[in-house]
């Protein structure tokens, strides 16, 4: 399969579903391709379920650049997108426009993801207008999190689902190729989804968008902090993990690893050398 483009992206809309996981190391990155997936979004969701941190507002330019490179050399057919991390974007458009440089040209990234702020059709626009594809995102959007009242569904009011419409037909006509719509009603979800040439996908907002993203630890049961409503676990690897550290604990314990077959041996008659030598 050859590698998958922005264009490719839009030009999927109404004719099939879209997929989209995060990954932040090589590994994961690996298998997320092997698997088809559409999408590799390296999201600032690193602070929580990699580093360890409480708010996707404390990586940096630095933490995320590191990991999108790790992506970028695993991945031979998905799209890669970098989260532009807070603080990299909101402060003044020409810097905005350099930082997703940086992605591109540095980390190898094909796009870069934007959350809805109040200047973020300037900035927007300026990257798309530097030749940089920009995924947008509306609805809950973590790096502000704290002007949305808390980590809530967003839209479920006639005046404020009108204002993430409006949103989303604005992002698209500053050149956009795809958007976000985080914790949105499924109803909204579809309104936006139908209104937009540009395909939209969800996490958190039901089954009517174009696609859907999830955080990889997430569905597969890697990070236990806490699970939003809309995570479907597809598998507790922490479970499997868990058990197989407990058998290698035990192993050395008891003296079962290594054995032989984990072992590597030299001839006798050498360690014969070797003793009559010293």
């Amino acid at each position: 399969m050859a590698k998958i483009k922005v264009a490719d992206i839009k030009g999927y809309k109404g004719k099939r579903k879209l997929t989209m996981l995060t990954a932040y190391d090589y590994p994961l990155a690996k298998l997320v391709d092997k698997a088809g997936i559409d999408m590799v979004l390296v999201g600032d969701s690193l602070a929580n379920v990699v580093l360890g941190l409480n708010s996707t507002t404390e990586v940096g330019m630095v933490q995320m650049l590191h990991h999108a490179k790790a992506v970028t050399r695993a991945i031979e057919q998905a799209l890669v997108i970098a989260d532009m991390p807070f603080e990299s974007y909101q402060k003044h458009p020409q810097d905005a426009v350099d930082n997703a440089k940086r992605f591109i040209d540095e980390a190898g990234c094909d796009a870069v993801k934007l959350e809805w702020f109040e200047q973020c059709l300037q900035v927007t626009e300026k990257i798309v207008e530097a030749g940089i594809a920009v995924m947008g995102h509306i609805g809950l959007t973590p790096q502000t999190v704290d002007k949305l009242g808390g980590f809530k569904v967003q839209g479920k009011d006639a005046e404020s689902a009108k204002k993430l419409i409006q949103q989303a037909l604005a992002l698209e006509k500053v050149g956009c190729f795809s958007l976000v719509l985080e914790c949105v009603p499924d109803k909204i979800a579809q309104i936006i989804t139908e209104r937009l040439s540009i395909p939209t996908i969800g996490i958190g907002a039901g089954p009517y968008t174009d696609g859907q993203v999830l955080v990889i630890h997430d569905c597969l049961g890697l990070f236990d902090r806490y699970r939003p409503k809309f995570v479907k676990q597809y598998v507790n690897l922490s479970a499997i993990i868990l058990d197989a550290l407990k058998q290698y604990k035990q192993d050395v314990e008891k003296s079962l690893f290594p054995d032989k077959e984990h072992s590597f041996t030299i001839k006798e008659e050498e360690i014969k050398k070797l003793l009559d030598s010293l």
